[in-house]
């Protein structure tokens, strides 16, 4: 006979464990294959809160800023062409003279003399060239001898304009209309060639020079408008009226002359002045300076929010700066300025918007 077989405790829960986890185990693979998993939820990113305010591109008149100095439209020195005794001054410092006028005259020394000597030797050589002209057709003369006086002829013609230019010189007229700054001379005075006698002036209209840095030089042009401020505080109007065509090799600056109209005559020449010359306008924006910010590169910009509510950082130009704020190009016609909060952002960032308007509001009803 068989012995019965004995089976203890312990075995038989085992076995029935070992068969609740294959069975348990057998579900779970066909549940995942008969559903897809669930979608995990991922929590919303916090966005960033900034403040902004609208801002809208108004033309600024831009000016380029020199100082510049005052000239006579025209200086010219009055110097002694012939040597001679000062014997009349015709006009005093300070006197108003037309073009043409006699300003002096200097002793004759003899050459009214030598204008008459010059006169009568041309006529004589003029009537030895007609009758040797008269023996030449009858072939009494050579043509040697013709060639000779027709030459003595021209020499004679040149002294006389000599003698004539000599006479003419010792009575210096003004050769523009203009004002006698200064007299260097008193009658009675003993001047050489080319000694300085009188200064003479043109100032109803003037022209003042200045240097204009080679980066700026490409937005100046002939004739645009240009302001004048004198240190007394007078101011002038006047055109821009030459560009020069190379910079100075030692200063890199381009040289510009500006004509003034200066119909009162007043005395400002040699002076010194602020010249601001008017610029074509330009669309900017009044930001305050607290706005402006340095990108990566180290570039000036302004941080603004795009119409998908990201961050762009726009890089500007300061064209001036005063108690208001500062006026800046580079922005688009109109932008939504970041206030607040900037300086937690960077360029493509979403953010969540507040315009400052709102803020404002919000705060008057609290």
């Amino acid at each position: 006979m068989f012995k019965k077989l004995v089976v203890s405790p312990v075995f038989i829960a085992i076995f029935i464990g070992l068969v609740l986890l294959l069975w348990l185990l057998s579900g779970d693979n066909y549940s995942a294959k008969q559903q897809a998993p669930a979608v995990q939820q991922v929590p919303e990113q916090q966005l960033v809160l900034v403040e902004t305010r609208w801002s809208d591109a108004e033309p600024y008149q831009l000016t380029q800023v020199a100082q510049g100095h005052i000239m006579p439209w025209r200086n010219v020195s009055i110097k002694s062409q012939q040597a001679g005794t000062v014997t009349e001054l015709l006009t005093e410092q300070g006197d108003k003279v037309q073009q043409g006028d006699k300003l002096l005259r200097l002793s004759d020394e003899g050459r009214t003399a030598l204008l008459r000597q010059a006169t009568a030797n041309l006529t004589l050589k003029k009537d030895e060239l007609a009758s040797a002209r008269k023996l030449g057709k009858s072939q009494f003369l050579s043509a040697t001898e013709l060639t000779r006086l027709e030459s003595e002829l021209a020499k004679a013609e040149a002294e006389l304009q000599r003698a004539q230019l000599a006479l003419q010189q010792v009575e210096p007229v003004a050769p523009f209309s203009g004002m006698v700054d200064r007299r260097h001379i008193e009658l009675g005075d003993v001047v050489q060639v080319g000694t300085d006698m009188l200064q003479l002036v043109q100032i109803d209209k003037l022209k003042v020079s200045a240097q204009i840095p080679q980066q700026h030089i490409a937005a100046l042009q002939r004739g645009q408008s240009v302001n004048l401020r004198l240190l007394d505080g007078r101011e002038l109007k006047g055109e821009l009226s030459f560009i020069s065509y190379a910079a100075d090799t030692a200063t890199r600056s381009f040289y510009i002359e500006v004509t003034v109209a200066n119909p009162d005559l007043l005395r400002i020449a040699g002076g010194s002045a602020t010249v601001e010359v008017q610029l074509a306008p330009v669309q900017a924006h009044l930001v305050s300076p607290a706005l402006l910010s340095l990108d990566s590169t180290g570039k000036l910009g302004v941080s603004v929010v795009d119409e998908q509510q990201q961050v762009v950082f726009y890089q500007v130009q300061v064209l001036t700066a005063d108690n208001e704020g500062a006026q800046v190009s580079g922005l688009p016609s109109r932008a939504q300025i970041i206030t607040q909060g900037a300086g937690f952002v960077k360029p493509g960032d979403k953010v969540k918007v507040q315009l400052q308007q709102q803020v404002q509001v919000a705060g008057a009803k609290q």
